[in-house]
Order: structure tokens, then C-alpha cells, then sequence
């Protein structure tokens, strides 16, 4: 593979206008596509297998027309302190809103209050349930406004009135000034970094070159394959990243080889050869990984990885091409300021950052061992109270309507009224229909935890009907979860008393069904994962021992990061610095997000360090001096590189979206963690107590597996260029 990318890294350098030419009509050709492409309309989410879902499924099929997924707006009015709704002044008020509310474009209906005795027991508050023709992504901007104008319009009556439901749901797109921050942050460590504006740009050109390939790609294509913005958001999250890394680490290794007096295209070559066959792997690791989510079942998340493992493809292969043509067009920009003004390129000896760092860690490799297992294991211990859930209008921030709206009908109702549960019974097989559904209502009605049933809706041909129940707790409490297996409990007696047959279902219902089959997929995906890191870096290290220490530092740190998400986020702690104002139970989707991205970003930083450990080693040098040239070579750059990485993912926890923010928060945790205790400290630390053991594989395994030489060892042989001298003088570039 070395020797292959050594060829693609010099044909890219000599035929550098072609390669920026098919760039650029790349990105011309998915940019004109995005801009022709029709409006993404994104698909409801749906979880194949679940009981809710199951629900949902029959509703639709029995109820035909019916708009189960239509948006709906749920408008609150509170009176003046003192005061109650039915207060006549009050009352008319809202009928009169309520009136406009219902002239509203692609309004299917407002329910008065008054009728449908939807007022609270002391009077204090009421609400309007809005229903709309057409789901929340297709609602115009003119039917937002509307519901806006009319709420204002109420507000100036004395009323406190708020409003949530979907109708309000604002998708957060990619891009925007906390992003912007990480970027600009990113500059800044690639121009400490190197010392050069030129050489601390380029990875960024590039990377947002391929992140524009990839959005253009992503909004070209949502319509036809229902990506959502999230979907974006993600695979932008990710895009940028690793390009600026794959990039950072390709340049960075050319410099080197021109240090060593390689001319600028046979240092090029040499770059690609080396630095990206590491790329090649890490990426391939970060793709696997991605693909993989499609194992756990849920579309939305298949999707979400699949298109942010196309992204992290087109960073590997901009990495390849772009960057290599990049340094054709200016060969010497990318160099330090003093190498350019004296035109001569030292090949330093001294030992840097790195190299104390690593001699400190092999003189005290137990206590740095240590405090490493300790300190990420103390951090993975809120684990073990992690509690798995989505986030609804609860943990919006209090400056919100909907969050308002939220409080106030928690208040007024009841907590358990913002996340009712609904009942679909299917009667067909009982012989008194309407009998069954009312004995199937009293049942569960009767159940301890239950504050109301509603009265049952049937479909045209009586054989089905649908009913809500309010539960006594909030849809995040735990034992809103109880009561859901409470009810699920009760029917086979139910059934067989009365023919027919219910189904749980509900916002709340199919979140609790979403985080029971998550946390089912959780360990039997993680096994894979390790499984495959285990697999490939046997292949590449050609060790036994090193792919174990390097799934276990996997381990430690993925669940140190998720204790901290679960610190923040679940307990509280810190919240406010992270801009969250409501604590509660983790995204469902979090811990297998965190595992798949987690696992590719971790693999890079083995790879980058420990190939450079393993070519020290190879060329004769002892495990200790090995671990020493491996930190001198790449301590720096993994550190950058990491920092980068950090930057990124730190800037969308500015993000409103609360799956974003969570995200964004975990993968900044877990590249710190990775990268700089357990890459950076606890492999040397195991490299050190292991020595010459660490790099034993038995020969009947050397036999059965396959080459990979992502060191580019046949590339440093003396075929592939003269020996170097210490110094050179800076050569032009040659076509």
C-alpha cells in the first residue's frame, strides 16, 4: 500500500493543475446539484421492532387520513395572578384566540378549552390544542408566523400565554459562530504548530474544501434519502476534523522529508507513502466503525453514520490527492520562516517536548500507569447510573416558550401531562368491540400510577380504537417507565378476558421502547468495535500485546468521556458553564455515537504514534530509544492534532440543539482523554514495562497474516532515493 500512495503522492505533485481542476469541478458539480436539489423533507423517525412503533404502525393502517404525525401547536393561558380563565373578560380572550388560531393556512383545527374542559382544577390555567394539515418540516413560514402574531395578540389582553408542540420545532442546520471559533482555534495551534501561515492553512483549506464536498453531497441527496439536518450536522462535525488532521499529519511528514534533503516531489511521494497509508487505516477504521451503526436498527442513526463516514472518505482522499498538489504549487511555502530565509533545511536532533515527555514517562512508568487506569477509571464510574432517554421541551432553556409552555402545563395538570401515553386497541378479534375497548380503559385506568383515561376514539369500522393516558410522573421519570411495564403487564389477562389486544405507544412510550433497544444493542456492538480494532492492529503492528493495550485504552477512555457526559448533563454538575439548564437522562443514541466515532478517532492516534515506535524498532533500535523516537517524531503533532480535533467538537456544544451540544461535548471529552492520557501517558507507560515483549507475535500468526506496511518500510530502503545529508539546499519544485 506504501509503495502504491508513494506513486499517487508523486503523480499528484507533477500533474498537480489536473488534480486541482477535478477538485474544483467536483465541488462545482454537488454544489450546482444542492442548489436544484428540492427542499429536504425530513422522514419521521421510526425504531423497526419496538412496541410503540408497532402501535404507530396499526394506527396508520387502521385509521386511514388520519394525521397522527401532523404538527400540532399546544397554546397555554395562564390569568393574572388572582385571577382565573373562566373569568369572563379572560374567557372571551382566549375564545377569541382560539378563533384566529383556527383561520389559520394549513390549519386542520383549535380545540376550545372551555369545550373540550381542558382547564385546570383551580382554574389558573387552559390550553388549546392546534392541529395542522401537514407535518412539522412542511409547515410555511407564513403558518409560523400566524401562530406567533396570534399568540402576542393574546398576550395583550393581561394573559401569560405560551406555547410547545411541534409546530414550534426549529431544525438547527450546520455552521455558525461556535463552529467558527473551533476553526479559528484549530489556525491557531496549526500555526504554533509549524511556525508557517502557509503550512498552518493548507490543512485547513483542504479540510474545508472536502467539508464543502461532502455538505453539497449531503444536501444534494437529503430529499431522495430523507437526511435531516442533524445528518449534516454530524457528518460536517466529523468532516472537518479528521481533514484537518489527515492533512496536518501529511504535511507535517513532508517537512520532515525535506529535512531530510528529499527534493519537494520526492518528499511528497514519501509523505503519501508513509503518513498516508496511516491515513488510509485510520480512516478506514473511522468508516467501519460509522457503517457499523447500521447493526443497532435505527434508520435515522444508519443514516447519520453513512453519511458521516462519506465524509471522513472524502477527507482521506483529499488527503491523498488535494494536499500533495497543494505542495506542488508551493513547495517551499509549507516550511518553517527560517528554512525559507536561509534556504537551507536542518534536520534537528535535539530532543523536543516528546522526547522529556517520553523519558520521564520510562523512568516512571507505574506511578504514570497508574494514575492514568485511576484517574479515567474514577471518571467512568457515573456510568453505572446512566439513565438513557431523549430530551423533549424540558430541556429547552427557561427563555423559550416551549419550555415555558412545558412548566406551566406541568404545574397547572400535573407532570405527568406533558408526556401522555396512548392505548391503541385493536378489537377486531373480540366480539363485543366497544365492551372490550371500555373493560380494556377501566383496566388500565385502575393501574397505580395512572391519573387519567381519556374517552376512546374508534376508526370507521369500529374495530379499533385509540385512547391517552396521563400518568401521575413526568415522561423523564423512572417510573413513568415502571408504569409503562405495568400496563404491558397487565394484558394478557386483559386479553384473554376480553378478545382484544392493546399497544402501548406515545412520545414517551417510544422513547422508553428507543432507550431499552439501545442499551440492548450497546454491549453487543462495543464487542465488535473492540473485536475489529483488536483485528486490524494485529495486522498492522504485527503484535499481540500492543492491540490489546490499545482496545482497553479505548475502553477506559470512551467510558471515562461518557461519565462525564453523564456528570454534566444527567447530574448537573457544571451544567451552567456548558449552557444547560435542565438536567435529565442521556440521549438514547449518545453512548452508541460515541462508541462507533470514538473507536475511528482513537485508532488514528495509535496508529500515528505507535507505527512510528514500530519503524524505530524495525530499523534495529531497543524498545526504550523506540518509545523515545516514536514521541519525538509524532508527540507534537498527535498533540496538535488533537487540540484541533478538541476545538472542533468543543464548538458545537454552542450549539441550541441538545443532542448536538451532548454530542459535541462527549467527543471533545473523549479525544482528550484518548489522546492525551491514555495515547500520550499510558501507552509508553505499558510500552515501557512490557519492552521487548510488547512487539512478540508467534510465527505461525506472522504467516497468516497479511503485510500491511503502513510504516512504508520498502519506501526508506536506499532504492528509494539517495541517503540524505544532514542539510540541503532548498530545491525548486520539479514537473
Amino acid at each position: 500500500m506504501a509503495t502504491f500512495l508513494y506513486r499517487v503522492g508523486r503523480l499528484a505533485f507533477r500533474r498537480r493543475w489536473y488534480v486541482a481542476l477535478v477538485w474544483a469541478a467536483v465541488l462545482a458539480a454537488v454544489g450546482l446539484g444542492a442548489l436544484k436539489a428540492p427542499g429536504a423533507v425530513d422522514e419521521e423517525f421510526s425504531m423497526p421492532g419496538i412496541e410503540s412503533q408497532k402501535a404507530f404502525d396499526l394506527m396508520e393502517e387502521r385509521f386511514p387520513g388520519a394525521t397522527a404525525d401532523s404538527a400540532t401547536a399546544r397554546v397555554v393561558f395562564l390569568a393574572p395572578s388572582g385571577e382565573k380563565v373562566t373569568a369572563a373578560a379572560n374567557k372571551e380572550a382566549i375564545e377569541q384566540a382560539v378563533g384566529r388560531l383556527g383561520d389559520g393556512t394549513q390549519v386542520a383545527g383549535a380545540v376550545d378549552p372551555f369545550r373540550a374542559k381542558t382547564i385546570s382544577k383551580d382554574g389558573t390555567t387552559a390550553f388549546a390544542t392546534v392541529t395542522y394539515e401537514v407535518g412539522a418540516a412542511d409547515l410555511t413560514d407564513a403558518s409560523r408566523a400566524h401562530l406567533e402574531r396570534t399568540i402576542d395578540q393574546a398576550r395583550e389582553s393581561g394573559l401569560t400565554v405560551e406555547a410547545g408542540g411541534t409546530a414550534l420545532a426549529e431544525e438547527g442546520g450546520p455552521g455558525g459562530a461556535a463552529e467558527i471559533i473551533g476553526v479559528a482555534i484549530a489556525a491557531v495551534v496549526l500555526l504554533v504548530t509549524f511556525g508557517s501561515l502557509a503550512a498552518a492553512g493548507l490543512p485547513l483549506l483542504t479540510a474545508v474544501i472536502g467539508v464543502g464536498v461532502s455538505m453539497a453531497t449531503i444536501l444534494a441527496l437529503s430529499s431522495a434519502l430523507g437526511l435531516s439536518t442533524t445528518t449534516g450536522t454530524l457528518a460536517m462535525m466529523l468532516g472537518l476534523a479528521v481533514g484537518i488532521d489527515y492533512a496536518l499529519f501529511v504535511v507535517s511528514r513532508y517537512r520532515e522529508e525535506r529535512a531530510k534533503g528529499r527534493t519537494p516531489q520526492e518528499a511528497t511521494g514519501l509523505a503519501v507513502g508513509t503518513a498516508g497509508s496511516a491515513v488510509v487505516f485510520a480512516g478506514l477504521t473511522v468508516v467501519i466503525a460509522l457503517a457499523g451503526l447500521a447493526v443497532v436498527g435505527i434508520p435515522m442513526l444508519t443514516k447519520m453514520g453513512l453519511a458521516a463516514a462519506g465524509a471522513v472518505v472524502v477527507g482521506v482522499l483529499i488527503a491523498l490527492t488535494l494536499v500533495p498538489a497543494f505542495l506542488g504549487f508551493w513547495p517551499n511555502a509549507v516550511l518553517t520562516r527560517k528554512a525559507r530565509r536561509s534556504g537551507r533545511i536542518e534536520a534537528s536532533t535535539e530532543a523536543n517536548g516528546g522526547t522529556r515527555w517520553a523519558r520521564y514517562v520510562l523512568r516512571r512508568p507505574v506511578p504514570v500507569l497508574l494514575l492514568g487506569v485511576l484517574g479515567l477509571g474514577a471518571l467512568a464510574v457515573p456510568v453505572t447510573g446512566l439513565q438513557l432517554g431523549m430530551p423533549g421541551d424540558e430541556a429547552k432553556p427557561v427563555s423559550t416558550t416551549e419550555r415555558r409552555a412545558y412548566d406551566a402545563l406541568a404545574e397547572g395538570f400535573g407532570p405527568g401531562f406533558n408526556g401522555p401515553l396512548t392505548i391503541v386497541v385493536d378489537a377486531a378479534g373480540a366480539a363485543d368491540p366497544k365492551g372490550a375497548v371500555t373493560a380494556v380503559a377501566e383496566e388500565i385506568g385502575a393501574t397505580e400510577g395512572v391519573v387519567s383515561v381519556s374517552p376512546a376514539r374508534f376508526n370507521e369500522a369500529g374495530d379499533t380504537a385509540v385512547f391517552s393516558v396521563v400518568p401521575s410522573t413526568a415522561p423523564t421519570d423512572e417510573k413513568t417507565e415502571d408504569l409503562v411495564t405495568a400496563i404491558r403487564d397487565e394484558r394478557p389477562g386483559v386479553e384473554s378476558d376480553t378478545g382484544a389486544s392493546y399497544e402501548v405507544t406515545g412520545t414517551t412510550a417510544m422513547n422508553i421502547d428507543i432507550a431499552a433497544k439501545v442499551q440492548a444493542a450497546l454491549v453487543p456492538y462495543l464487542i465488535v468495535v473492540v473485536g475489529l480494532a483488536v483485528v486490524l492492529l494485529l495486522v498492522v503492528f504485527r503484535s499481540l500485546l500492543v492491540p490489546l493495550k490499545a482496545a482497553l485504552g479505548f475502553l477506559l477512555s470512551v467510558l471515562a468521556s461518557l461519565g462525564a457526559v453523564v456528570v454534566v448533563f444527567q447530574e448537573g454538575h457544571g451544567a451552567e458553564l456548558f449552557g444547560v439548564e435542565q438536567t435529565g437522562p442521556i440521549m438514547s443514541l449518545m453512548p452508541i455515537f460515541l462508541v462507533g466515532i470514538v473507536f475511528g478517532l482513537a485508532m488514528d492516534y495509535e496508529v500515528f504514534l505507535v507505527s512510528r515506535m514500530r519503524e524505530a524498532h524495525v530499523h534495529g533500535e531497543t524498545p526504550e530509544r523506540a518509545v523515545v523516537s516514536g514521541f519525538r517524531h509524532s508527540a507534537r503533532v498527535v498533540v496538535a492534532a488533537a487540540l484541533i480535533m478538541i476545538a472542533v467538537f468543543a464548538g458545537f456544544i454552542g450549539e441550541s440543539d441538545s443532542m448536538i451540544k451532548m454530542i459535541g461535548f462527549g467527543l471533545a471529552t473523549a479525544v482528550l482523554f484518548d489522546a492525551f492520557v491514555v495515547r500520550m501517558a499510558i501507552v509508553p507507560a505499558v510500552l515501557a514495562l512490557l519492552g521487548g515483549k510488547a512487539w512478540w507475535l508467534p510465527k505461525w500468526l506472522d504467516r497468516l497474516l497479511p503485510r500491511v506496511d503502513v510504516e512504508g518500510e520498502a519506501l526508506t530502503r536506499p532504492a528509494a532515493g539517495p541517503a540524505p545529508d544532514s542539510a540541503r539546499d532548498l530545491e525548486p519544485a520539479r514537473t
